[in-house]
């Protein structure tokens, strides 16, 4: 049976800072190896934002060593879905990628008692993400 490469999902924003990073980093967390995970932003920001660092360690999650990254057109286009959270028009589209909206409070200025919600919403859509595009295991 032919290896099938795994599925490149690309978490988007403006600053790259909060919602993109915690997204990217429950993705990896859950999934592993079975996804490719990217993020960025139009506008990164110089550092992710502690609240969101803080919030995911309380998950178990460490993404202190994290930066954010900007978004390249060469990032959507390998990619195989692009999930934008609050970047507008500012992110280009290319015919044959799957885009999902995702409409999420956006944690920038916020403390950590706001964050976790947040975080929880990204984690129950990231879950719901990964029964859509990672194949079951075969027995």
């Amino acid at each position: 049976m032919p290896d099938v490469a795994p599925p490149t999902v690309l978490f988007v924003c403006v600053h790259n800072a909060g919602r993109s990073q915690m997204a990217a980093a429950f993705l990896t967390h859950l999934a592993g190896d079975r996804v490719q995970v990217r993020s960025g932003g139009s506008a990164p920001a110089d550092a992710v934002n502690p609240a969101v660092v803080a919030a995911l360690a309380e998950v178990g999650i460490d993404i202190s060593a994290e930066v954010p990254k900007v978004l390249t057109v060469e990032a959507v286009q390998a990619s195989d879905v692009v999930i934008t959270m609050g970047c507008g028009d500012t992110c280009p589209v290319f015919p044959g990628k799957r885009y999902l909206d995702w409409q999420l409070t956006d944690p920038a200025g916020q403390g950590i008692d706001a964050v976790r919600p947040i975080r929880d919403e990204i984690e129950h859509r990231i879950r719901g993400l990964i029964e859509e595009i990672v194949p079951a295991a075969q027995p």
